[in-house]
């Protein structure tokens, strides 16, 4: 009853000085208003979510396919600019340097700083084809033997291969390939590897089994005699260990979510990204990679070149 009762005289109050001094009371009214519009504007502009996402453009205008995520994730309360790295080794540099705060990944820079402890894995894309792995293939001229499973295999071969990539480097020296070959050419990404390798430069190379799909038939002189035996998560979203517990959550539902949201925006990823959306991806599915990884040679203190 007394917290009615000073509501009610409050408000009197307030009439009765209004009655008095209408035009005083309405500007200060409006003043205040003014100021309350101000604070409540730079509060939501302090306090809005950034995401800085580093992208490795290992194609021309690979970056190019990731830009449908701007204003989805813009729908969502999350600005997000990409940074676009021209290898595997930038990349890892400005992770690293904490100049971004997630990186789209190949399972190679992404096992590795799980490995390091300075990065998670969050998601990966489904795409339409119903694939989110790949795999090291070994590729030849035609009539080339088979490889054998040996290192030895790979004596008196010139092998190319994108630095840093675990159906690349990794692989390679996971089965002890760079102790044996005669030489190694590090490509910047599969796609030179295997253009190095169509030029008769290299004897070998060792690529995505992806990338080799995509592009095989514009190379018939060229053919698999190798495979990795595993599989890798495709193209995962890793997060800094340092980044806000709830952003992570956040941008983790938000591309989970894309498989069944009927907004424009989602469509718009999902038919321009050529994919059905992202599905959960933690450190059991690096397994593989993880072992690959440690075979070739990393370790906690690893720093990203041999």
């Amino acid at each position: 009853m007394v917290f009615r009762y000073n509501k009610v005289l409050q408000r009197k109050h307030v009439h009765i000085y209004l009655r008095g001094d209408n035009l005083r009371v309405r500007i200060v009214i409006n003043i205040m208003l003014v100021i309350a519009a101000a604070l409540c504007f730079t509060y939501s502009f302090s306090h809005a979510e950034h995401l800085k996402i580093a992208i490795m453009q290992d194609q021309e205008g690979a970056a190019i396919g990731y830009q449908p995520l701007v204003p989805y994730f813009k729908s969502h309360g999350i600005d997000v600019s990409f940074v676009k790295t021209s290898n595997y080794l930038a990349a890892v540099n400005i992770c690293s340097l904490g100049k971004v705060d997630a990186m789209f990944s190949g399972s190679g820079v992404a096992g590795s700083m799980i490995i390091k402890e300075v990065a998670v894995p969050v998601v990966r894309p489904l795409g339409k084809s119903g694939t989110s792995t790949y795999w090291a293939v070994i590729l030849a001229s035609k009539g080339t033997a088979k490889y054998s499973g040996s290192a030895d295999y790979f004596k008196g071969k010139k092998a190319t291969f994108c630095s840093l990539a675990s159906s690349g480097e990794f692989y390679f020296r996971s089965i002890g390939g760079h102790k044996t070959a005669r030489s190694m050419i590090k490509a910047a990404s599969h796609w030179d590897a295997i253009d190095t390798l169509s030029r008769g430069v290299a004897d070998v190379a060792v690529v995505s089994n992806r990338v080799w799909d995509k592009i095989k038939d514009k190379y018939p002189d060229l053919e698999i005699v190798g495979s990795d035996t595993g599989a890798n998560p495709s193209g995962t979203l890793i997060v800094s260990k340092d980044m806000n517990a709830e952003l992570a959550e956040k941008i983790t539902a938000i591309l989970i979510g894309l498989m069944l949201d009927p907004s424009s925006e989602a469509k718009t990823v999902r038919e321009e990204m050529n994919l059905f959306g992202y599905i959960k991806t933690t450190g059991k599915h690096f397994d593989h990679t993880l072992a690959l990884l440690k075979n070739a040679g990393v370790t906690s203190s690893f720093d990203f070149k041999f």
